[in-house]
């Protein structure tokens, strides 16, 4: 019984993971007819764009955030069978929803691509950092859930060599992700576009460096918290 319902499970997350991959590249056949023979396929740091192709080029986002998204659902799903050092105490369930999180989230990216393909006034930096920093926000929250593993979170050599460096250094890289990515969304929503870009990518740094910084001193503390 236990066995089928973890099939059923592992099904509908296939199923789901499935339609939110095609999801785009429905929205993008629904506009190809509207679209002029020229599109933007690359837009600068002011969210202009700088590049542009034929408007068959529609499909080529969705086509890249697909593949990277079914190999991110394959990788997280299956972690357990990936990972070199089998860690037995990884929740199988919270990382099959973290898969079906990122899926969600490339899938919106391909939206956000799309749409600004298909509306030169929109600027897609107003649409696509704040659901990046959102995004970061929501992984700050599965963070203090990661146990040790060689693909999600902060993969150091201290963090991976110790169990209690590994959990303390991703507390604090959650609590750091959360109201890093909450910021980074409202800066990007309220800044011009050129200032939200620059502070976006400064409270990156921040949220990468600092968490880093932590788990290095706490290694060479003896791997104890101060």
């Amino acid at each position: 019984m236990v066995q089928f319902i973890l099939m059923k499970d592992s099904t509908k997350n296939i199923v789901v993971a499935i339609l939110l991959i095609a999801a785009p590249f429905a929205y993008a056949a629904y506009v190809y007819p509207s679209l002029p023979d020229t599109i933007p396929t690359h837009f600068n740091i002011k969210g202009e764009a700088d590049a542009y192709g034929g408007k068959d080029s529609i499909f080529l986002g969705p086509g890249i955030m697909a593949v990277v998204g079914l190999f991110v659902f394959v990788l997280l799903s299956n972690i357990k069978s990936f990972d070199p050092k089998r860690y037995k105490a990884a929740d199988d369930g919270l990382y099959k929803k973290f898969a079906l999180f990122t899926v969600a989230f490339l899938s919106l990216i391909s939206f956000i691509i799309i749409f600004s393909a298909s509306n030169h006034s929109i600027t897609i930096g107003k649409l696509l950092l704040p659901a990046v920093g959102l995004a970061f926000a929501g992984f700050g929250w599965y963070m203090p859930k990661l146990h040790q593993n060689y693909f999600a979170g902060f993969k150091l050599p201290w963090t991976l060599e110790n169990e209690d460096n590994w959990n303390e250094t991703h507390k604090l890289a959650g609590k750091i992700w959360k109201y890093g990515g909450l910021a980074q969304a409202i800066a990007a929503l309220l800044l011009p576009n050129r200032v939200g870009f620059i502070v976006f990518f400064s409270i990156t740094l921040i949220m990468v460096i600092v968490p880093s910084v932590f788990s290095y001193r706490m290694f060479k503390r003896g791997n104890t918290i101060a």
